[in-house]
Parts: structure tokens; C-alpha cells; sequence
């Protein structure tokens, strides 16, 4: 088996015990960002699997874009990142 030379962690392990690897962040070409991919970069960021300015540059997202991301996690939860859910969660 092959494995591709990457800098930086491998794996990092969430609260929850769950096991966050670079396998998990979603491919760099994503264009569909649905809540579990939004979380997966959030929770990637948050437990050190890779910088805030890697994933800006890597998904090409804004900072206020990914900011909102992470005060959704922080305040409401992953499911706050459903599109569907916005409105509930803004409101409050």
C-alpha cells in the first residue's frame, strides 16, 4: 500500500472519540458543501488536522464564510450547517 507523503497530522481524535484523518475532509474540486463535509473542514481546523489558512486556500473559501461555519458549530451544533436550518438558527 501506498501512502501519500502529507505534512502535518494524519489523524486527529474528536471529543466525542471519533477519528478525523485526512481521508475524511472532503476532495479539494468539492462544489457541493453539504453539513457533514462543512463539519468535517470545521472539526479539521478546530483539532489541528490543518490550518484555517490551508482550508481557505484549499476549498476556496471566504473568511467570513468558514467564520459563520464554525460559530454555527460552536452555538448550535453540526446540524445548524443544514441549509434548511439557516433561517431557525439565525433568527435566534
Amino acid at each position: 500500500m501506498f501512502l501519500k507523503k502529507i505534512d502535518g497530522r494524519r489523524t486527529v481524535t474528536l471529543p466525542d472519540g471519533r477519528v478525523l484523518s485526512q481521508a475524511d475532509l472532503p476532495s479539494e474540486n468539492t462544489r457541493r458543501w453539504v453539513a457533514s463535509r462543512k463539519a468535517a473542514v470545521v472539526h479539521g481546523v478546530r483539532f489541528g488536522l490543518l490550518s484555517r489558512r490551508e482550508a481557505l486556500q484549499r476549498y476556496g473559501l471566504s473568511e467570513e464564510e468558514f467564520s459563520q461555519w464554525e460559530e454555527a458549530v460552536s452555538t448550535h451544533g453540526e446540524r445548524a450547517l443544514k441549509v434548511t436550518r439557516l433561517q431557525k438558527y439565525r433568527q435566534l
